[in-house]
């Protein structure tokens, strides 16, 4: 198994891989610390129902190296880590799972702190927090969703200023895949700015409240990729931009609430030369850990907004430097968070 690791696609130098178990709650774990040269490792926790041992480690290691990046970028005194729980998140959640994967993050001595993700919520990390200090997202006021949306919000008012030199969302159409909680207030704010709303999920009652109370369109989940709009919000699970969906998309614009976005790096490339904007993933959608972090820090939260919108700033400096070098935004993204980052 180590050489599997060692040798998985993914793997970029991660400091630590860690299979957690636990037999009387049913635990299968990974958590994946990338880097903690800028401090302790920060990353949520997804529960998913993975086809295959594979296909998690594949997952935490691409979004626990996304987590280094986007704390970078986003100027916080942590580094990057992820754990993934194999199960279903609908039917095997128990509160001594979830107390075990507290147990093995305590034997990780404060090197990886987790929080709610995919699958999990404030509930869960409650039961974390049983057994360990190292959880944040605790509580009424746990929930980090609502941050991830208005930093996609404000990062999508950058892309939209850059690209169509205007400050208004009057009249333009967002395809938005995905009505999860970011992706759900990330429509609320995008309509309550004037823009049209074209939605797709796999649940039936998200999509009838989002008719009823945006007045969305509703298409199928592998339609959204054909509509004509002047954004493409990807707010559901990652990959979306791949060969297959690059040939279809219709639109000026991705910016959007969903992680590892870019099913490889060169898809930033045909972005680029197809004339669509891209907002890096990790740039726009952190708000949720930025939120996450001053609540674990203790750090006064009368900062925390400001903090956030200044996603859209960093936005505007990543898009500035692409078209002054003629290179993808991924590129100066990415180049932005290593100068932070790497010793």
């Amino acid at each position: 198994m180590t050489a599997f690791v060692f040798n998985e696609v993914n793997f970029d130098n991660h400091e630590q891989v860690v299979f957690a178990s636990e037999a009387k709650s049913g635990l299968k774990a990974i958590i994946a610390v990338h880097n903690t040269n800028l401090g302790p490792a920060m990353g949520g926790c997804r529960m998913w129902n993975y086809a295959t041992e594979a296909e998690a480690v594949r997952d935490v290691l691409r979004l626990s190296r996304g987590m280094t990046y986007k704390n970078a970028v986003a100027g916080l005194p942590i580094g990057g880590g992820k754990s993934v729980i194999i199960g279903n998140p609908k039917t095997d959640k128990t509160p001594a799972l979830f107390e075990a994967l507290g147990e093995a993050l305590e034997r990780l001595g404060g090197r990886y702190i987790t929080a709610e993700d995919v699958g999990t919520s404030p509930a869960d990390m409650a039961n974390v927090a049983g057994k360990t200090k190292y959880v944040a997202g605790l509580g009424d006021r746990g929930d980090p969703s609502p941050f991830t949306a208005l930093g996609c919000f404000v990062g999508a008012q950058a892309a939209v200023k850059h690209h169509f030199k205007r400050d208004s969302f009057d009249g333009l159409t967002v395809a938005l895949q995905g009505l999860g909680h970011v992706g759900y207030d990330y429509a609320r704010r995008l309509h309550e700015a004037g823009a049209k709303l074209v939605v797709a999920d796999i649940d039936q009652n998200s999509l009838k409240r989002a008719q009823e109370e945006f007045g969305a369109t509703v298409v199928d989940v592998n339609a959204i990729y054909d509509v004509e709009a002047d954004i493409y919000a990807p707010c559901a699970l990652g990959a979306t931009l791949n060969p297959d969906t690059m040939n279809r998309l219709k639109v000026k614009i991705v910016a959007g609430g969903a992680n590892n976005q870019l099913a490889t790096p060169e898809i930033g490339e045909v972005c680029r030369q197809k004339g669509i904007l891209y907002a890096p993933d990790f740039v726009i959608n952190a708000g949720g850990i930025i939120k996450v972090c001053y609540e674990y820090m203790n750090t006064p939260e009368d900062g925390m907004d400001a903090h956030v919108r200044r996603i859209g700033d960093t936005l505007a400096e990543v898009f500035a430097g692409a078209d002054a070098e003629g290179v993808p935004t991924s590129v100066i993204a990415d180049r932005l968070a290593e100068e932070r980052f790497k010793k």
